[in-house]
């Protein structure tokens, strides 16, 4: 049986991507946009191209997430970042493990391809951080990518809290606690339309170091429910 899915598409200020991006998304899949207080027409335009719109007014890669899936109503949900440097055509190997019952949750581990794909910065940021994650977890990550995909009831159940950086992080921290068998696939990172809102520079890349390393502080155990329930 196929699996319903939804993607969550955390926007703000994507009009230039959002045409690449929706015509991408598989045939009989929802795509959520979740407008997160663009000013530059996006939410008008995803819905021209028959993207679902939701409206998230507090600021955060967290809070735009967290917005999607509580509007999601598939059997999987899917996340994908909405400027044009991941293909979410991708994510349908994503889906069918996860619907196959072979992992809990999937994850991309970006490969640049090309120049400008990754600043430095930002790659030496992510690095440190996975390493601080197999410390925490023992899981054999190597990325902190945002594409990834789970059973929405199982990540509901994750009852995470984390609105801004940290909320990719936080779901992964919360799904090792819990048990949750977790993959990686590599995915073609591709150099993304516009200028980044939070590794484009030092300052926002240190601000997500800095949330992230929050969501490591936390103490294991926690709420998190098992993700194996199908």
């Amino acid at each position: 049986m196929t699996a319903t899915v939804d993607v969550v598409l955390p926007c703000l200020n994507e009009a230039e991507a959002l045409p690449w991006v929706l015509d991408r998304i598989p045939a009989g899949w929802r795509a959520l946009v979740v407008d997160n207080g663009s000013t530059d027409g996006s939410a008008g335009i995803a819905r021209a191209l028959g993207a679902s719109v939701v409206r998230e007014e507090r600021r955060g890669f967290g809070a735009a997430c967290h917005a999607g899936l509580l509007a999601a109503e598939a059997e999987v949900v899917c996340f994908c970042d909405c400027d044009a440097s991941l293909d979410p055509g991708l994510l349908t190997g994503f889906v069918a493990a996860v619907a196959a019952g072979e992992a809990d949750l999937v994850l991309g581990r970006r490969r640049p391809q090309g120049r400008g794909a990754w600043p430095a910065h930002a790659r030496a940021g992510n690095l440190a951080l996975a390493r601080m994650l197999r410390r925490r977890t023992g899981l054999e990550l190597r990325d902190l990518g945002p594409m990834r995909a789970a059973r929405r009831t199982a990540l509901l159940g994750l009852d995470l809290t984390d609105r801004r950086s940290g909320y990719p992080l936080q779901m992964v921290v919360r799904a090792a606690d819990a048990g949750w068998r977790v993959r990686e696939v590599d995915v073609p990172y591709l150099p993304r339309s516009g200028k980044s809102k939070v590794t484009g520079t030092w300052r926002g890349t240190w601000q997500a170091v800095r949330d992230m390393s929050r969501v490591l502080a936390e103490p294991a155990g926690g709420r998190p429910v098992a993700g194996g329930a199908r």
